[in-house]
């Protein structure tokens, strides 16, 4: 690990999720001197099969995508270096991050730039073998990623507090058999709000919802304070979100709903040459979207940096 402690590199990636592998790709094209490191928490590895990423049109199991994407990174001479970013400060014009690998060794890193990529992390609620549910496809966290595939299940949504009813109302485009159920103790629902579930033609369950357990098939079931129990294909939690961005947030950067990072058209914080992309900042939460964020992000980087020039052949 010395080269990580003798060199000052161009960009530290902190996340190796869609986003941060696609900003580095383009920085290893661009010749730029980077390191990635990565926890092992991209949502994108509960996705069973993403149908709506482009140029997939069988889709692409979530681990798949990502490990495609480092061995593109690989093609370039880049790699992703498992472990956690503990603190990152600016010192003499540098940023220095805490890097502890996984034999939990730290390293001090230092670079010109920082990407933050670190995405999100799902707020809990009660439910039986969590990764299982995911990984069957009984359990889904984005409506706007794979409505489409739940076509004419029996779909259960949950309240929360900013958008009540929305995703509830959003899944009626695919299904006439959606559910609402109410995750606290009083109703979230303003008189406008049943007057639109009832409208949409969405059951609405007053009895908070206490868990979620599975059936032998794989079925949600969904367990409310009135002792009933009831059975669905699909269980949308809506279980909310909150950034990770805490270590941008140690360095004074603007943050809005979530905590989530505020960025310019360039995905610039408010903190120069930290840059931020995907779930971690304001936006839809999609991996089209982080991609996009990456290729405008390491392009600013590049131009942002000192020229890397390089010396001519055979002189």
């Amino acid at each position: 690990m010395s080269e990580l402690t003798e060199h000052v590199f161009d960009t530290l990636i902190i996340g190796g999720g869609p986003g941060g592998l696609t900003a580095a790709i383009y920085l290893r094209r661009f010749t730029r001197n980077i390191v990635v490191i990565d926890k092992g928490n991209s949502r994108a590895s509960l996705i069973p099969v993403s149908h709506n990423y482009p140029g997939f049109p069988d889709g692409v199991p979530g681990t798949a995508l990502l490990e495609r994407l480092s061995c593109q990174l690989g093609n370039y001479g880049g790699e992703v270096r498992p472990g956690e970013v503990t603190d990152l400060r600016l010192e003499d014009g540098h940023f220095i991050g805490d890097y502890v690998d996984e034999d939990g060794v730290t390293h001090p890193i230092r670079a010109l730039t920082v990407l933050i990529a670190t995405g999100v992390a799902d707020a809990g609620l009660p439910i039986e073998n969590w990764r299982e549910a995911v990984a069957s496809g009984a359990v889904r966290l984005c409506p706007v990623c794979d409505g489409f595939d739940v076509m004419d299940r029996r779909i259960a949504v949950v309240t929360n507090e900013t958008n009540p009813v929305g995703h509830a109302l959003f899944m009626r485009s695919f299904s006439a058999d959606v559910t609402l159920f109410d995750r606290g103790e009083a109703s979230m629902l303003s008189e406008d709000d049943r007057k639109q579930v009832e409208a949409a033609g969405v059951r609405y369950i007053e009895s908070p919802l206490l868990g979620v357990s599975l059936s032998d098939e794989m079925k949600p079931i969904l367990n409310t304070a009135d002792g009933e129990s009831r059975e669905f294909d699909v269980f949308y939690p809506m279980l909310g979100e909150s950034a990770r961005s805490g270590l941008a947030s140690a360095l004074g950067v603007e943050t809005a709903e979530c905590e989530k990072i505020v960025v310019d058209d360039h995905q610039r914080t408010s903190v120069p040459g930290l840059y931020a992309i995907g779930d971690v900042v304001r936006g839809l939460n999609q991996i089209a979207v982080a991609a996009g964020q990456a290729a405008i992000a390491a392009t600013a980087i590049h131009n942002a940096l000192p020229w890397a020039l390089r010396a001519k052949a055979g002189r």
